[in-house]
Formats: C-alpha cells, structure tokens, sequence
C-alpha cells in the first residue's frame, strides 16, 4: 500500500484522524477533542488530501477505518505518545514558578468546593496561571489534557502519583416543599416512595441501589439528569430528593438533610498528576496546596446537622 509523503503532515491533522478512529464518528470526536464537527471534518479532508488515501467509509452510526486507514492507526497512536513525552519532559524541565497548571476535576467539585482553595493558592503564588476544566468527563492526564486531576476513585494508570485526600461523606437531602407534601421519612419503604431525581445516561445511582439491596430500573426515576449541577439545582426546587456531599448538602439553605439512619458510602477523593510533571516547581506547589488543603474537612463522623 502506497502512501504519498511528499508532504509533511501536520500533528494537529494526524490527531483528528487518531479521535475520529477511535471514538468512531465525527461528532464524538469533536467532543473530545472540544472542536467543531465541521472544523473537524476540514482536517480529515486534508489528512486524506494530502496522503491521497481514504482514510473513512461512511456507516450506519458513524465511521469506519478503510484499510489504508487501519494502516495508519499504529503510527498516529506511536506519534500521540512520542507527542506525550515530549510534553512531559519540557514541562519538567521548567524550574520557575511561572507558568499555567491545568486542574480537572467534576462540576460540582469544581463549583462548591474548590473555589475557595484556588482563590487562597493564587493569593500564595499570583505568578502562576491556573485552567480550571469543570468536567464530568475523565481526562488524560498522560496525554496533558489537564497536569492535575481530582477523582472520586484511585487512579490506576501508570506513571501517575495518586494520592487519597480525604472521603466525602454523602447524604440525602430535600426541599421543605417536597417534605411538607410527603412527610419527613421514617424507613427505607417511605424513601422509596418520595419522587427522586435520578440520571439519564449514567448507571451510578442504579448501581449503588442495587448494592443496598433496593434495585430499581431507570423508569422509577420520573425525573433524570445527568449534568449534576442541574441535578441538585433540581433538588433544591423541590423536584425530588436527592444525594450529595454533605460538605455542599449542609451549607445549602434550600435543603434539609432527611433519613440519616440510611448509610451512603463516603465517595474517595483522589488527586493525581504525571509523575514526570511534579519536578516542576509551580506543578508541586499546586498539588500540594490542593491536597492540604482537601484534606482540612470536618470529620466524616460528625453526626448530621440537626432538622432545620
């Protein structure tokens, strides 16, 4: 199979070409990597002018890879990783303080709880520029699609330095509304009866019911979302009942915490970043700043704040 190379192809192109290969549509692509699909659509074009190679046939729901296309996988997956290091290892290397640091971590983090830390750390150290990616989605942080991570689980991907923060107690909470038409619940039984905002795409609830012993399908849930922020916003109207940190549920006047005597398992919390990258001065200041200061949480056993 002959491809031309009298011209150089562009990074920016074979890294389209690797997205739409392995996310199998366009529009997932530009998703991940927050393009446009028409944007996305004109690196293909070019990528396949410029090798003179279809790269896709067109299918039901998406892309498929031709053969000259499954050819030329290995070798973009091969430049995505030389890419990788390269990055790593020039960030490395940068021995001041300035410079941007790049944060990851989910919406409801990102908007309750961190504010406060990253005001406090831009206080200590103006010089360094901080990304805040509010995302529900996980990033790569091998491919430095953000330096540092926050995550509700352990990170198990290799050359990452992970460490355990602290653990979010969780608990339930509704609106005085909602309680005043159904009642304070006394039982399980009774919870069950209360409307519940649950999510749409997302199995989490389902999957932590089912570990309670209390299964329930997707249509139990009569109202669904699965962007959180609006998902709490929604118990907070009064919509249904619904679970949170409690860190958040107890500082929000519009709720009430209801049934402590149901256990809901406290949620890790994890920070991570590339091993490589905390020999930078500004990235080990800013992990460390995070981590302390994550860590300074009232005690998971504190009994819950009494009915208001």
């Amino acid at each position: 199979m002959h491809f031309c190379m009298d011209k150089q192809v562009d990074w920016t192109l074979t890294r389209s070409f690797l997205a739409v290969a392995e996310a199998g549509s366009l529009s997932g692509a530009a998703r991940a990597l927050g393009m446009t699909q028409p944007s996305l659509g004109r690196h293909i074009a070019e990528i396949e002018a410029t090798l003179k190679v279809t790269l896709f046939w067109r299918v039901a729901r998406g892309v498929a890879l031709t053969e000259a296309g499954e050819a030329l996988l290995p070798h973009a997956r091969a430049m995505r990783d030389a890419a990788r290091e390269f990055a790593l290892g020039a960030a490395a290397r940068e021995e001041g303080m300035a410079g941007a640091v790049r944060i990851t971590a989910s919406k409801v983090m990102s908007y309750y709880i961190l504010p406060p830390l990253i005001a406090d750390q831009r206080r200590a150290a103006p010089q360094i520029e901080i990304d805040l990616v509010a995302s529900d989605e996980t990033e790569n942080l091998l491919f430095r699609e953000a330096d540092i991570a926050l995550r509700m689980y352990r990170p198990t991907q290799l050359d990452l330095v992970a460490k355990h923060v602290t653990d979010l107690p969780m608990a339930l909470y509704g609106a005085p509304s909602l309680l005043k038409r159904f009642g304070l619940p006394q039982t399980i039984e009774e919870i069950l009866q209360f409307p519940i905002v649950g999510f749409d795409k997302s199995d989490v609830m389902l999957r932590m019911m089912q570990r309670m012993g209390h299964p329930r399908q997707r249509g139990d849930f009569k109202l669904r979302c699965d962007d959180q922020l609006v998902n709490w916003r929604l118990v907070c109207a009064g919509a249904g009942i619904g679970a949170i940190h409690r860190a958040v549920g107890d500082a929000e006047p519009l709720v009430i915490p209801i049934a402590p005597f149901v256990y809901l398992p406290a949620l890790p919390l994890w920070i991570a970043a590339p091993q490589a990258l905390l020999a930078a001065p500004r990235m080990r200041f800013v992990f460390d700043h995070l981590a302390a200061g994550l860590a300074k949480r009232p005690d998971p056993l504190d009994p819950l704040p009494a009915t208001r």
